[in-house]
């Protein structure tokens, strides 16, 4: 994957889908890759893709092309992608509430 030719956009309606971004971006040039981001709960778009061009040329001119440009009512944020920062793993799991300073004024309900 070459990151010069990978696109972030953003401010999509939630309707875009993937479809719609291939034939606009087909414009700019050969699309290789579009991904809508959605949302693993709801099933629903998160408003921004990416959008991976053949050449680093085609990228530069589908930024110019259609960063703020109207699409389905919203203007678009386009840009060349950032890489993926390295992020620290969460701390995650089950927490106790009740444990430590357990609040007085609740009652057990059971």
């Amino acid at each position: 994957m070459n990151t010069e030719a990978r696109l972030f956009v953003g401010n999509l309606s939630y309707q875009t889908g993937d479809q719609d971004l291939q034939e606009l971006f087909a414009q700019a040039g050969v699309v290789t890759s579009v991904n809508v981001m959605m949302d693993k709960f709801t099933g629903k778009s998160r408003g921004f893709a990416f959008v991976e061009m053949a050449d680093p040329a085609d990228a530069s001119k589908a930024v110019e092309m259609f960063h703020s440009k109207d699409l389905q009512g919203r203007a678009l944020t386009v840009n060349i992608a950032r890489p993926r920062e390295e992020r620290p793993p969460r701390a995650g799991g089950f927490s106790d509430r009740r444990a430590g300073g357990q609040d007085s004024s609740r009652r057990e309900r059971y």
